[in-house]
């Protein structure tokens, strides 16, 4: 058996990871201002003196599961003006297009008890461009790209530092860290390494007092003392010098108040650039301690140094150094050859072994007691009360210790509930324990909001997500079950009575007209309306949302799924799946007659689905703009076989007498009398007359379809903008490929143009569905025009190939999400390391926003997985929901 599939099933081996944030400065739970100016509250050159309440950051960082303990790596070219712990980005106010990174660092190795693992962090030998990242963003303006650090040429001449991290465990509390440092340029480079061990604070905040303790033995070690760790020693095999000083914020630095005489966190910084021999302890005792090396890099060569974490006193600790590190890189390769088993390229492998990486690298410590948060420490200053009713003040039973799956440690250091249903989907490709543990732990009453909403997002726990748990819970369900042979049913019932509580608030809560038409906001699609969907409308109008129906059809839809896959071991559930059939017409019918006048939103005359402005007298205008709004409806698809109804003859009956019955209910769903093959039953919002309309519009290269996937808005408003006058106020919808030109939602995320890995994923899950259900005779003209004519689930594999060509090497050897810059394309050093972005340019597939949201742009490595091509698996997606995957050709 592989070595790493051995060690899954014991969590202990998942103690130790890389779950340190890249970014603790500017997030919401760090923040204590009085107005809710996170951005500004703590600063990236603040982080250094300003000691965290709820987290720790670092670079290539790795801790405990409760973070007591923090390793991370410091360095100092002897030109920044400060030593580089932590990645520089820009704020929210400061990037022309909202938050941004500025470094370049890549995830290209991780197993999934984190038995092995490897990054690399490319450090400039010249000083860091910090103003000039600052001053060109602000002079820039939405019209330009974001100004990148490779624009200030700080590369070309190839004065930088390669910085490989890598880590092996030898055991679960004995860590292994290596790091190799090469110098690409032709000059011999100074570079000064502070590997970093520190207590996480949590002494100073009046609930208790004790402090560990970090001891010098000598310059190449370091005890650990601390009551709940194993770990009690830090060796390093080159060393100079140990430096000591304390987790504590330099009161005088931030506040011009005296520190009492403490050792400050930021006393090795001012220790190596400014020489202050006060600032570190000469005891060689505190909380925070480095090891001092001081090297010359010769040009084009490098050096490797060596640290080892462990639970041991050990006499030679570098003695099996080497052997164990080729063991766990072996098991690694071992573990992902199998996994890889059928992809047919190197290529293809590359790409996915990386977005594995980055999705296991972006786990993350996540603290945050809202309760203790909104009222303050005892120790500390309480803070001001407006505080309170800025953001979550109706979440004080939010509190959360845990390890978490992140959109990005630098950019969305903090979870959001659609981001994290998105990423148990490749999750569970490599450890199912993991993605079921992240579905499950949101609807804990810890997180999961007392009225049932599940909580959106860091900046607005309020907000609205698009509901897309149930759908993620069985689909793991489905591909555990297939990996493991046997059904957890009670992860499935577990969530799905938690999701109970989050339906009925969904009804309660954003149905305002009573009529089964959703006003969920803005949905995580951010500025992709018309108007912010957020903000209450001057005149008493609502929005009737295409989307927002759509989303709740697909929840009834899944589950009523879900309830009979229970029913078929429980009959207690038959009832269930009744109730959210029902709820699904019921949905279905309010779609196609709202209101009085039973408008619809599906227009007869554009034959597309819209959003409806409802205003005061009841009466429904189109917003006209084709988004994909009006794509979502295609994701309210579930086929039934003859075989599962048969097996739960309760449900079958009330199916049959509701249909028999209600007429008009019936005649809006696919037709349920017209068997496809194999005697399988369609619930869909679509029509096969509708279905084939709205992919003609979605393959039409002209208005959604891009060489890299579906665009979120049609390219027909490039040249011809939507314009709509409401109220004596115009409003303008614009194609846009890529950044944003507005500050809505902070203007770091675009849906009016570019390509989004979400959605497309959910579109190309969908045909398959459809393909399930209509024989491989209906066909649709794909791209439209071209004359010709594919089948549903080849159409599938057609936009996941379309995906691929994101990340794969074209023709020319080049990577679309690389876009322009020619070092990136054709360095070697540059060209095969992979960000997975947030989202990509709508005609070029460059990449966009947040450059590591390898999240849910790590659906890439679920399309490309093998195991879940073949099309005997398109049955079981239906018969056993399996979500399959989409064969890709690398060119």
């Amino acid at each position: 058996m592989i070595e790493e599939n051995k060690r899954l099933p014991d969590v202990s081996w998942k103690k130790w990871g890389p779950y340190v944030s890249n970014r603790e400065w500017g997030v919401v739970r760090e923040d204590y201002s009085a107005d809710g100016d996170a951005w500004n509250y703590t600063s990236h050159d603040t982080a250094e003196a300003k000691t965290y309440r709820w987290g720790e950051e670092g670079i290539c960082g790795i801790c405990d599961d409760k973070q007591l303990l923090a390793f991370s790596l410091g360095l100092w070219n002897k030109k920044d003006k400060m030593v580089k712990e932590r990645f520089f980005g820009l704020t929210n106010g400061q990037g022309n297009h909202g938050e941004d990174v500025k470094e370049y660092y890549y995830y290209l190795d991780n197993t999934p008890t984190h038995s092995y693992m490897k990054m690399l962090y490319k450090y400039p030998q010249n000083a860091f461009p910090y103003d000039e990242l600052v001053d060109k963003n602000a002079e820039a303006g939405k019209e330009n790209p974001e100004y990148e650090l490779i624009d200030t040429g700080i590369f070309d001449q190839n004065e930088y530092f390669d910085i490989f991290i890598e880590y092996a465990k030898c055991s679960q509390e004995d860590i292994l860290i290596r790091i190799s440092v090469t110098n690409k340029s032709t000059k011999d480079a100074p570079l000064t390494l502070l590997p970093t061990i520190w207590f996480r604070n949590t002494w100073s905040w009046g609930y208790d007092d004790y402090r560990p303790q970090l001891n010098a033995t000598d310059a190449n070690h370091i005890t650990i003392n601390h009551k709940e760790l194993k770990v009690k020693n830090f060796y390093a095999k080159q060393s100079t010098e140990v430096l000591f000083c304390d987790n504590e914020s330099n009161y005088q630095r931030l506040f011009q108040a005296a520190d009492s005489g403490k050792f400050c966190k930021d006393g090795i910084n001012d220790f190596i650039i400014n020489g202050n021999q006060n600032s570190v302890n000469s005891e060689k005792n505190g909380t925070k301690a480095s090891f001092f090396i001081d090297e010359i890099i010769p040009a084009k060569s490098t050096h490797i140094f060596e640290f080892r974490l462990c639970d041991k006193d050990l006499d030679a600790p570098f003695e099996d150094f080497d052997k164990i590190f080729n063991d766990r890189k072996f098991e690694a390769d071992e573990f992902y050859k199998e996994l890889q088993k059928g992809i047919k390229t190197d290529d293809e492998k590359l790409v996915q072994r990386q977005a594995f990486a980055g999705m296991l690298w972006s786990k993350q410590f996540y603290h945050y007691n809202i309760e203790k948060w909104l009222e303050g420490d005892p120790s500390e200053i309480p803070p001001p009360k407006s505080r309170k009713h800025i953001r979550n003040e109706d979440w004080g039973n939010f509190n959360s210790l845990n390890i978490i799956s992140m959109p990005d440690k630098w950019e969305y250091p903090w979870f959001a509930t659609w981001d994290l249903a998105f990423h148990t989907l490749s999750f569970a490709i490599i450890d199912a324990d993991f993605a079921k543990q992240q579905l499950k732990l949101l609807t804990l009453e810890w997180f999961m909001h007392p009225n049932g909403q599940l909580p959106a997002y860091e900046w607005d726990f309020s907000d609205v997500n698009p509901p897309v748990h149930a759908w993620a819970a069985f689909r793991v369900f489905k591909i555990d079950e297939v990996e493991k042979g046997k059904p957890d049913l009670e992860f499935l019932e577990g969530v799905f009575q938690k999701l109970l509580m989050t339906f009925t608030w969904w009804v309660n809560k954003k149905d305002s007209n009573g009529n089964n038409i959703f006003e969920g906001g803005f949905l995580g699609l951010d500025n992709i309306g018309i108007f912010d969907r957020n903000e209450t409308l001057p005149y008493g109008e609502s929005l009737e949302q295409a989307d927002g129906t759509s989303w709740m059809a697909m929840f009834a839809l899944n589950m009523m799924r879900i309830a009979m896959e229970l029913a078929l071991y429980n009959k207690v559930y038959e009832d269930l799946a009744t109730k959210f059939f029902e709820h699904f017409l019921s949905i279905a019918n309010a779609l196609d007659n709202m209101g009085e006048n039973d408008f619809s939103l599906w227009d007869d005359q554009d034959e597309f689905f819209y959003d409806a402005l409802k205003l005061k007298d009841c009466s429904s205008i189109f917003m006209r703009v084709r988004s994909i709004v009006g794509l979502i409806p295609m994701f309210a698809v579930e086929v039934i076989d003859e075989e599962m109804l048969d097996k739960l003859p309760a449900f079958k009956e009330r199916m049959d007498w509701v249909l028999k019955n209600k007429p008009k209910l019936a005649s809006l769903v696919s037709h349920w009398e017209v068997k496809g093959s194999d005697s399988k039953h369609l619930l869909s919002l679509l029509r096969g007359h509708r279905l084939k309309k709205l992919l003609q519009r979605m393959l039409d290269e002209k208005e959604f379809l891009s060489d890299y996937g579906v665009r979120a808005l049609s390219k027909d408003y490039e040249e011809n903008p939507f314009h709509i006058n409401l109220d004596g106020t115009d409003y303008t919808v614009k194609y846009l490929p890529a950044e944003s030109d507005s500050d809505m939602f902070g203007g770091n995320s675009n849906w009016r143009g570019p390509i989004w890995f979400p959605i497309n994923f959910l579109i190309i899950e969908s045909l398959q569905r459809f393909f399930f259900y209509y024989s491989p005779d209906f066909k649709v003209e794909c791209p439209t025009g071209s004359g010709n004519y594919l089948n549903l689930d080849e159409i599938a594999q057609f936009l996941g190939k379309r995906l691929a060509n994101i990340f794969l090497e074209d023709e020319n050897g080049k990577r679309a999400f690389n876009g322009q810059y020619p070092k990136f394309q054709e360095d070697d050093d540059f060209k095969d390391y992979i960000l997975f972005y947030e989202y990509f340019h709508g005609d070029s597939g460059r990449g966009v926003g947040a450059s590591h949201q390898t999240g849910w742009t790590g659906l890439i490595a679920k399309i490309l997985q093998p195991r879940f091509l073949e099309n005997k698996m398109v049955k079981a997606q239906t018969e056993t929901s399996e979500q399959t995957g989409v064969k890709v050709d690398a060119k």
